[in-house]
């Protein structure tokens, strides 16, 4: 598979994240790694990740306990989240954008090290450490926003090594929230429908998506949100892939379908929709069309777009 987050690493040892004492003796073994993330940013040393150990001077702030990633050529890998850190100079708007494009530099971090945009790193970094950058980004998304018992409103405490939540007043367990989305190629003949939303980068054109409903199947989703989205009735809809995707918290279902005619009509949640031809979508990959900017290389919708163009799906 050409997309991020996807890969395996050697083993996730989910069997290790209740011996807590383990994992405590395990941090002062030369061996053991820990990724330091900033607001979601991974620690990126060039094209891979800048993985410390657990005295370094930057995890002085880190939020406690470590979070438990499993283990990669025998080592214990941990990420630790030191988002209370405050650079001396932040851009504030570029940490809005859709891809933000500023990097932060802590003081203590070693040559070359930075914290970045992991949608800007995805493609870059090796294969299981973008998938350990993106576990690590969306357990920390959801500790973020899941800090109160949703069975009695009291405050819950991280257990399991990161893994899981617990109320210390009613006893409830709370699990990491993973979100179904289905993110689907729509053809017809010889054409391909790309649309946009507001606030995406200037020109950029990509697969249609929305949140899978409760009590739907994929292929229901699919056929829901394209007629909801371009007034399209589809067909013989499949599944392909699927792809973890930590912006917040969600799981795309990569599918493909096909249009029972190519009359478009837009409701609020698009900004534009179009059909491409075949010729014009490659013109895009090539940057021939800075109209028409394909999506960004290591998203299952680039990955999808181009399995269409070479004529695998």
């Amino acid at each position: 598979m050409q997309f991020a987050f996807g890969a395996l690493w050697d083993t996730r040892a989910a069997e290790r994240r209740g011996m807590a004492e383990d994992l405590a003796a395990s941090l002062s073994l030369p061996q053991t790694r820990i990724l330091p993330l900033w607001r979601g940013k991974p620690h990126l040393l060039g094209q891979t990740l800048g993985w410390v150990k657990s005295d370094h001077p930057m995890l002085a702030q880190a939020s406690k306990p470590f979070l438990y990633l499993g283990q990669q050529d025998g080592a214990d890998l941990f990420a630790a989240d030191i988002s209370v850190w405050e650079p001396d100079v932040l851009d504030r708007a570029a940490l809005a954008m859709f891809a933000d494009t500023s990097i932060q530099i802590h003081p203590d971090a070693p040559k070359g090290g930075q914290f970045g945009e992991l949608r800007l790193a995805m493609a870059h970094l090796p294969p299981p450490e973008a998938a350990l950058a993106a576990t690590a980004r969306a357990i920390y998304n959801w500790h973020r926003t899941h800090q109160f018992c949703a069975a009695c409103g009291a405050a819950s405490v991280i257990a399991q090594a990161g893994w899981e939540r617990h109320c210390p007043a009613c006893g409830a367990k709370h699990f990491p929230r993973t979100d179904p989305v289905v993110i689907m190629l729509v053809t017809r003949g010889n054409r391909l429908l790309l649309g946009r939303s507001a606030g995406w980068p200037e020109g950029m054109y990509s697969a249609l998506a929305g949140f899978i409903e409760p009590g739907e199947t994929l292929e229901t989703a699919v056929a829901r949100e394209v007629l909801e989205e371009t007034g399209l009735h589809t067909r013989n809809i499949r599944y392909i892939a699927s792809q973890p995707w930590p912006f917040p918290n969600s799981l795309m279902f990569g599918c493909t379908a096909e249009a029972s005619s190519d009359k478009i009509t837009l409701d609020d949640e698009l900004e534009d929709a179009r059909w491409l031809s075949r010729e014009e979508v490659l013109s895009s990959f090539s940057g021939q069309r800075p109209d028409i900017v394909p999506a960004r290389k290591g998203s299952i919708a680039h990955y999808l777009i181009g399995e269409w163009l070479a004529g695998h799906v």
